[in-house]
């Protein structure tokens, strides 16, 4: 038994600390250290699982100090454990002086104050690992297991893109999307571009693409009409109604760079994310040449610093954009 402790130290810590404020990267953390840990066969006889408010510190600290069966170490897990800690904090502390050779207790916390004894003692015995709000590249990965986990839906990776570029890169804020597109979807098995699509239509973003796309097909008073549409439904229209058209025609001017250099327009499509409306996209983008769409965005920087500074009024400068867009 002696010689099992110096190898035991060298492949595991005794005790490891996941702290975090979102719940899913806590848990995918959790996930890959249990993989670590545990083959996932021995998981049924080598994870003792606890919730804090059904056992009792003393109960935690007797199953680290039961020796393993048929698994080289036993993990008690505890997830939720602030208050646990809190509650206990010297057991934990004369456990931190002294762990188990055998066990391994992993507990996770929202916070885990530097200032502690606990906090203190872990880097000589475990190890603290922090869990980080993802890389943008890797946001689709965890929406679509996301979406499976929690709702038992498949997310596409278009779909999966789509909702990052409208919604942006909050993590917690896109699980609240996936949330509410699961119900909208509701008994079928897949989140669709179409659902996104009919669930934030009048998204900023989708709303100036219409108004463009009206445009581009001659028809000035629906694009008039779905311009002010924007602004009687989006309450942010006056912050935000020239960022949504500059979005789109500064996509409008990579894509026409790419054409010109002979790129293929699904190809085009994939590198921009295009997920949807590529037809009418394409065709807007036929009607227009470079320079033109170059013009356009110094227009909607001057009135980006107009609207700004006072000297105008969102929708009076919006309605002034597309009328002078319009006879262009």
């Amino acid at each position: 038994m002696a010689a099992s402790k110096p190898e035991f130290k060298k492949k595991h810590k005794p005790i490891y600390v996941i702290v975090g404020k979102e719940d899913t990267l806590v848990n995918a953390e959790c996930d890959k250290l249990l993989d670590q840990l545990l083959k996932p066969q021995q998981r049924t006889i080598g994870l003792f699982n606890v919730h804090p408010a059904e056992v009792s510190a003393a109960e935690v600290l007797d199953e680290l100090r039961t020796l393993p069966f048929l698994t080289e170490t036993r993990v008690v897990l505890v997830k939720n454990a602030d208050d646990f800690v809190s509650k206990n904090r010297q057991l934990f502390e004369k456990y931190f002086d002294n762990p188990s050779l055998t066990g391994i207790l992993i507990l996770t916390v929202s916070s885990w104050p530097s200032n502690t004894k606990l906090a203190k003692r872990l880097p000589k015995v475990g190890k603290l690992i922090r869990s980080a709000q993802p890389k943008r590249w890797q946001l689709p990965h965890y929406l679509i297991q996301y979406a499976n986990d929690a709702h038992d839906k498949k997310l596409t990776v278009d779909a999966a893109e789509l909702l990052i570029e409208l919604i942006g890169d909050n993590l917690p804020q896109l699980y609240s999307e996936i949330d509410k597109l699961a119900l909208f979807a509701h008994t079928e098995k897949a989140i669709t571009l179409q659902h996104i699509e009919s669930l934030i239509g009048h998204n900023r973003l989708f709303s100036a693409f219409a108004v463009i796309d009206a445009i581009t097909v001659g028809n000035l008073a629906e694009a008039v009409s779905r311009l002010r549409k924007m602004f009687a439904e989006d309450r942010t229209a006056d912050y935000t109604v020239v960022g949504a058209f500059a979005f789109h025609f500064r996509r409008l001017f990579e894509a026409k760079v790419l054409l010109e250099d002979d790129f293929a327009p699904s190809e085009i499509a994939n590198r921009l994310r295009i997920w949807s409306n590529r037809d009418s996209f394409f065709k807007q983008l036929q009607r227009m040449s470079l320079e033109q769409i170059g013009a356009i965005l110094q227009q909607l920087a001057k009135i980006d610093y107009a609207i700004k500074t006072g000297q105008t009024k969102a929708e009076i400068a919006a309605e002034q954009f597309i009328l002078r867009l319009a006879i262009a």
